[in-house]
């Protein structure tokens, strides 16, 4: 799986998912802390790469995109501590690495996630 981490993802989650043998990058190490959301859509559709954010807007960025299928894990988590992100995004991935792998919105909650998805 290839992922694309939003800026409100901590830089260690996206160490931990290298250590883990997932092709991960942050959009600070390419300089694009001010990407809007729409051009970082487009940039994990070219690079073939899921999004990891806490931003509510990828929600609505996905449902409006028409054909490009772009997974987003979208974190609702009140603890952001990078242990527990990465015990959700285990539990996402473990329960929904399929959906992901087709197309799919996952909103990760403290105890519980949720996917959606996206339609062919």
């Amino acid at each position: 799986m290839r992922f694309l981490a939003d800026m409100g993802v901590a830089q260690r989650i996206v160490e931990r998912l290298r250590s883990e043998g997932y092709d991960t990058i942050h959009l600070r190490e390419q300089g694009l802390q001010r990407l809007p959301n729409g051009e970082m859509f487009v940039k994990a559709t070219q690079e073939g790469r899921m999004i990891l954010t806490f931003d509510l807007d990828f929600g609505e960025i996905v449902a409006l995109s028409g054909r490009d299928r772009v997974s987003v894990i979208l974190f609702r988590l009140h603890n952001t501590c990078t242990p527990h992100v990465i015990d959700r995004l285990r539990e996402v991935l473990k329960d929904s690495g399929e959906a992901l792998e087709q197309g799919a919105v996952v909103v990760a909650q403290e105890s519980r996630h949720r996917t959606r998805r996206l339609p062919y």
